[in-house]
């Protein structure tokens, strides 16, 4: 049986009721994602809580992580509860599309590793891929949702399928959300990009920063890019 969960150096994330296990799309959003000292920082789809525990880590910001399923919230409460940062994170069911500014307030930095996107469901039309999703919220509905919701100087981060994000830029301008950097993700040399890191503000931005991470050099054998990025997450590292 798989590990019931996932312990990092600074904190433990159960994972056994959630659908949305602890893996490296989580880990490497969470640890590339710009992140401010002070405001607030969201956490769209929270999960198992883990880029809300990473947040927290990184930055003194208050955190928010919010999800629609009722059993992951109830496990991220938990291991919000066990962490160092019980009293900087916030955890609650709620549809982000019910979220209004007015009410719930708005976030300098909105970060999501999107629980609703299963490559397996992608069709052949790349227009559809990117507004395709196994529980009924597209891409059009969370990119209006993020501007809702984003301060003007905010920041919107998210890791995506390399094929999704190409799309994923061109939706984002509808919503006037302008791509500030975006990193390619490689398993290994030579391959081509799995993910896509990419960073939205509505500032509007000349030109964007563009680099490419490869996580092993070879088999078993993590990057320096890699290790750097992750280094004060993974255990054993």
């Amino acid at each position: 049986m798989p590990n019931p969960y996932f312990k990092f150096k600074q904190f433990t994330v159960c994972h056994d009721r959630c659908a949305m296990k602890v893996g490296t799309d989580g880990v490497l959003v969470g640890a590339w994602a710009e992140l401010p000292e002070e405001g607030r920082v969201l956490d769209l789809g929270t999960g198992t809580g883990l880029i809300a525990l990473m947040a927290a880590q990184r930055c003194q910001a208050p955190v928010c992580g919010i999800d629609v399923d009722e059993a992951a919230v109830e496990q991220a409460l938990e291991n919000v509860a066990a962490s160092p940062w019980a009293d900087r994170i916030r955890i609650w069911k709620q549809d982000v599309r019910e979220m209004r500014a007015e009410t719930d307030g708005v976030f300098d930095a909105i970060v999501s590793n999107p629980p609703y996107f299963t490559e397996k469901v992608l069709c052949p039309d790349r227009q559809r891929n990117a507004a395709r999703h196994t529980d009924g919220l597209d891409f059009d509905e969370l990119l209006e949702a993020v501007c809702r919701l984003l301060t003007e100087r905010g920041v919107f981060s998210v890791v995506l399928p390399s094929d999704a994000g190409r799309d994923f830029i061109g939706l984002a301008l509808r919503h006037r959300l302008y791509l500030k950097r975006q990193t390619w993700v490689h398993t290994k040399p030579g391959i081509a990009p799995k993910r896509v890191l990419m960073a939205f503000t509505k500032e509007l931005v000349s030109s964007s920063e563009t680099d490419h991470l490869t996580i092993e050099t070879e088999p078993r054998m993590h990057s320096p890019e890699y290790l750097a990025l992750v280094k004060d997450f993974y255990l054993y590292l």
